[in-house]
């Protein structure tokens, strides 16, 4: 076996990097790009011109991610950026979130599939109300790991004292709002001290490079086990009279959200609660035998049972609850404030039920981390709030499952998403 055939893959780390406008986010995911040789010629032949129209002495790695032209305009991010990128040992998604107030929502759907954030601080300015408004965020939305990178180190003569005050200001902050598994770094993504190559300047620092850690960092759905959840989105009944094979076909095709299965599994179809097992797990038409998370498939069972886009397939010791009311976290999306007489659709999975809201219990102040009393939800406001459900949904927590613990809400005149939910 060759030495690459024995490299191992530690599968695909979705990353969101955050801060304070300014901190160099853009910058550092620029500088991963670059020093990884991730980027194609064209494209830094590009941004190298730009940075000599600018008058620039070097290359403006921030270029790479800062895509929309408001953004290059303003010098800020405004949307959320996303890059790809592969090393020898696995695979990368990087989400560049906006540093803005306003933006809130957006930072809310990029962290919404994130298995780790990098917490960005300008060792000039320290622990400020948007790092804290960050991490609370991050935390919220069930991100399990933060890397607080301290960086513009370089504007500091690579100070190891101011590196020693800022991370003891973070973990103060951290031990009161419960964020508990945190990884800190100082570093220079102007420079590339501490990025990819440790550099000179940092002789002090003798913990891993930012890439050491991301690629030894757990991977989504890797760190318990998790329940078999299969949303069913199509059912698949060929109508083929010359093949008297597929004349019983009866195929239910979704994605795994969470779990594995293998032929022979007991399984339990929801809301019918009718039990079967697996005769065939196909992907492609090819009976694959067994399948895992966040694979598209075919599941062919031993019975026929009566199953519709919207039913859920489970393992029949593992049924999640079954529910008419729900409490979750909410992110309002929509510039039209949330009305209290109307009703929504919320879309779980790929179940629909009409639902209404019967409470606010309290709205968070990004700014304060307060929890405040409201009657009503504005864009880019958080709350706690209780939805009663015409049609059960089958749910779990979202800190627990992710993917059938998270829901959208629709506006049913104009079919746009309004909302996005985390299940309490």
């Amino acid at each position: 076996m060759s030495t690459q055939d024995k490299i191992e893959d530690h599968g695909l780390l979705r990353f969101l990097t955050c801060g304070s406008v300014d901190d160099g986010k853009s910058t550092l995911i620029g500088r991963l790009l670059f020093d990884t040789k991730t980027i194609l010629a064209d494209t830094l032949s590009a941004i190298t011109r730009t940075s000599e129209k600018r008058g620039m002495g070097a290359v403006d790695l921030s270029l790479l991610t800062d895509g929309l032209q408001a953004e290059r305009e303003q010098g800020i991010t405004i949307d959320v950026a996303y890059r790809y990128f592969s090393t020898g040992t696995r695979k990368y998604i990087i989400a560049d979130a906006p540093g803005h107030e306003q933006y809130t929502r957006n930072m809310i759907t990029a962290a919404s599939t994130a298995n780790l954030a990098i917490i960005l601080i300008d060792a000039r300015k320290g622990v400020l109300t948007q790092t804290r408004r960050h991490s609370k965020l991050a935390s919220l939305v069930g991100i399990p790991h933060l890397i607080v990178a301290i960086n513009k180190m370089d504007l500091v003569d690579y100070s190891q004292e101011t590196y020693e005050k800022i991370k003891a200001d973070y973990l103060e902050f951290a031990a009161k709002v419960g964020i508990e598994d945190i990884r800190f770094i100082p570093l220079s993504a102007l420079n590339g001290d501490m990025i990819v190559d440790r550099g000179d300047a940092l002789n002090w620092y003798d913990g891993p490079t930012l890439l050491d850690m991301l690629e030894v960092a757990p991977a989504a759905h890797t760190e318990h086990d998790e329940p078999f959840r299969f949303p069913v989105q199509y059912v698949c009944r060929p109508q083929d009279s010359a093949n008297p094979e597929l004349h019983d076909y009866r195929g239910f095709m979704g994605r795994i959200e969470s779990g594995s299965i293998k032929v022979g599994d007991a399984v339990t179809v929801l809301p019918s609660g009718r039990e079967s097992t697996v005769k065939s797990v196909q992907l492609g038409g090819v009976d694959i035998g067994a399948a895992f998370t966040e694979q598209s498939i075919t599941l062919l069972l031993a019975d026929e049972i009566d199953t519709s886009r919207g039913d859920m397939i489970v393992k029949t010791a593992e049924a999640p609850a079954a529910v008419k009311e729900i409490r979750a976290t909410v992110c309002w999306l929509a510039e039209t404030p949330l009305d209290r007489a109307r009703t929504y659709l919320i879309r779980h999975t790929t179940r629909d039920s009409k639902a209404k809201l019967t409470g606010i219990d309290h709205r968070l102040d990004v700014n304060t981390l307060e929890n405040l009393p409201a009657d009503k939800l504005a864009m880019n406001d958080i709350a706690e709030v209780s939805f009663k459900l015409a049609q059960p949904l089958f749910v779990d927590p979202y800190l627990e499952n992710r993917g059938t613990g998270a829901f959208i809400i629709i506006d049913e005149s104009s079919n746009n998403t309004v909302g996005a939910g985390m299940i309490l």
